[in-house]
C-alpha cells in the first residue's frame, strides 16, 4: 500500500463521470483533516491510470463509468492494487450490481444516497490497514 502523506492524512483517488457528483465528492473528503484527494477521474481508464501514477491508498469509483464498467475496473485495480482501499459507489440499488463489485474485489459498495456517513466511516477503516 501506498504510504500516507506527511501529515498522515489517508490518500484518495475519487472517480465519477457526474462532475457535479464529483466535484461534491472532491469537497466532502478533503475538508475531512484526515483525508487528502490526491485525484480525480472523469473515466474508468483515467481512474486506472490515475491509481498507477499516484498510488494512493483509497479509490472511490462509480460503478457506472464511461470506457469500462466498475466491475471490471475493480478486479482490474484488485489485481494490480491487493493492499487499495476499494470503494464502489452507485445510484443503483441492485443488490446483484452490488455483490458483482465486491466479488471483484470492492472492501465495499456503497448507494450514492447513503454516502456520507457510510463512505467516511469505511475510509477512516483505512488507518488501519495502512
Amino acid at each position: 500500500m501506498a504510504a500516507q502523506g506527511s501529515e498522515g492524512r489517508i490518500r484518495v483517488l475519487l472517480a465519477d463521470d457526474d462532475e457535479v457528483f464529483l466535484a461534491a465528492l472532491h469537497e466532502l473528503i478533503a475538508c475531512q483533516p484526515e483525508f487528502s484527494v490526491v485525484g480525480t477521474a472523469t473515466d474508468a481508464l483515467a481512474a486506472i491510470e490515475l491509481v498507477e501514477e499516484l498510488a494512493p491508498d483509497a479509490a472511490v469509483l462509480d460503478l457506472h463509468m464511461p470506457l469500462l464498467d466498475g466491475v471490471s475496473t475493480v478486479a482490474h485495480l484488485r489485481r494490480d492494487h491487493p493492499d487499495l482501499c476499494l470503494i464502489a459507489l452507485t445510484g443503483d440499488e441492485a443488490p446483484a450490481l452490488h455483490h458483482a463489485a465486491r466479488e471483484a474485489g470492492a472492501d465495499d459498495a456503497l448507494l450514492k444516497s447513503d454516502l456520507v456517513s457510510l463512505l467516511l466511516e469505511r475510509l477512516s477503516a483505512t488507518r488501519v490497514h495502512a
